[in-house]
């Protein structure tokens, strides 16, 4: 891209390239990729909806990748733990972003995505958690909450944290960091995945020219959120705020196309 081509970008886009460095920082302070919010901007700013899902992929995968390198570093991964939610995802994300799916149906799901991760956006806090009320789950449960969430989540565009953080806390699956480090990786391999379906999809479309920009844009947000990680602001508060515009954003979806 040439100066002026980056220039009018920038002029004609600042306010999406703002709020995407503002996800980047609030999101991956607590390990997740932003997926949601980005669908959310995006799909106030009449993109086509076949590119929506791919630039949002893109821009997870560029915020949580560092996240992921940080959580290894600190040994927060649990690989048996962890190995059985990530492979039985990875077909399933490749399906659900390969499948061909109508404006409308897209929509619906979205809307209802964003509903939900606006809720636990919403209900989310701090707990502490007693190591000995751990629960072991099968490698069949752990398999399967990674096929479905993964299906969903690359149909809808999404790495599929926002649904499977609360799942895995709700089943004490192991205390909030190893967690919120469990989400940082199946968001990365989901958005791999779900982005190489979607590839693959006769509709697959994208402008690289204000996508490559949006990149850029998340991944200094991304270092400066993984780095900050809740130091300078309280992140309860921003996630209530953020949970405020995804649902803005879902039930105004949901109304034009269900109604």
């Amino acid at each position: 891209m040439d100066l002026d081509l980056i220039i009018n970008i920038l002029i004609s886009n600042w306010h999406i390239i703002l709020f995407f460095f503002l996800v980047a920082i609030l999101y991956s302070s607590v390990g997740f990729g932003g997926g949601s919010s980005y669908l959310a901007i995006l799909a106030l700013t009449g993109i086509v909806y076949t590119q929506i899902r791919s630039t949002a992929l893109l821009c997870n995968i560029v915020v949580v990748i560092g996240n992921v390198f940080l959580f290894q570093k600190h040994k927060l991964y649990q690989w048996n733990k962890v190995l059985p939610l990530i492979i039985f995802s990875i077909p399933f994300s490749f399906l659900g972003g390969y499948l061909r799916i109508s404006q409308t149906l897209f929509f619906i799901l979205l809307g209802i995505t964003l509903v939900f991760a606006s809720i636990t956006m919403w209900v989310s806090k701090k707990k502490k958690f007693d190591e000995d009320n751990y629960e072991n789950l099968s490698m069949l449960k752990n398999s399967s909450y990674g096929g479905f969430i993964g299906f969903i989540s690359g149909m809808v565009g999404i790495g599929g944290g926002i649904f499977l953080a609360p799942l895995l806390h709700l089943t004490k699956w192991d205390h909030s960091k190893k967690i919120a480090a469990t989400a940082s990786i199946f968001i990365l391999v989901n958005s791999i995945s779900g982005l190489l379906g979607q590839y693959y999809n006769p509709n697959f479309s994208i402008d690289w020219n204000l996508t490559t920009v949006l990149l850029v844009t998340v991944f200094l947000g991304g270092q400066i959120g993984s780095r900050i990680s809740n130091q300078y602001f309280s992140s309860i508060k921003l996630k209530k705020a953020t949970a405020i515009l995804i649902a803005f954003v879902g039930l105004r979806i949901l109304i034009k196309y269900l109604f």
